[in-house]
């Protein structure tokens, strides 16, 4: 009788809270959203006249939470793969990035290296033919100072 009365109760509890919470639902804004933790929490039907299995409800619950952990366990898991594999593919850009930036490098460098070998080359070429002219030059001079000379060396004998 005792057992029969609670599920009377938890029967008209039951019926009540449907009802309050129809009315609630009529009564409430549709702009305001609903508290997400709060949702599909009704009383268990329980059988009645019949024994409740109490242990048998927990079993169900143990086994309902334990596939629900393990579903979450296994997203975890896919989740964590994904991500291992997109760090993975972003090491890899990064380590090419470095030798592509590093092999640019050396490539600049040893341009430049060949660029500063040309105009030194060429500063020197410039130099040879600056002091080629020079002695030319000079040459040319004392050629026309011996021309000279021997021009007055020749008039003054003329003369004297």
């Amino acid at each position: 009788m005792g057992v029969h009365f609670a599920e009377l109760n938890l029967n008209q509890m039951s019926d009540t809270e449907e009802v309050a919470g129809e009315e609630a639902q009529e009564g409430e804004d549709e702009s305001k959203p609903k508290p997400k933790f709060m949702t599909n929490i009704t009383a268990p039907k329980m059988p009645e006249g019949e024994k409740v299995d109490f242990d048998d409800m927990y079993r169900k619950r143990q086994e309902k939470d334990l596939g629900e952990l393990q579903a979450l366990i296994e997203a975890h898991f896919v989740q964590r793969k994904k991500e291992e594999e997109e760090l993975i593919a972003l090491v890899n850009r990064i380590e090419n990035r470095r030798a592509e930036r590093a092999e640019q490098q050396r490539i600049r460098a040893e341009r430049e290296k060949e660029r500063q070998a040309r105009l030194a080359d060429e500063k020197e070429r410039k130099e040879q033919e600056e002091q080629r002219k020079k002695l030319d030059e000079d040459a040319k001079k004392k050629k026309a100072l011996s021309n000279m000379s021997q021009q007055y060396g020749a008039g003054q004998k003329v003369f004297i």
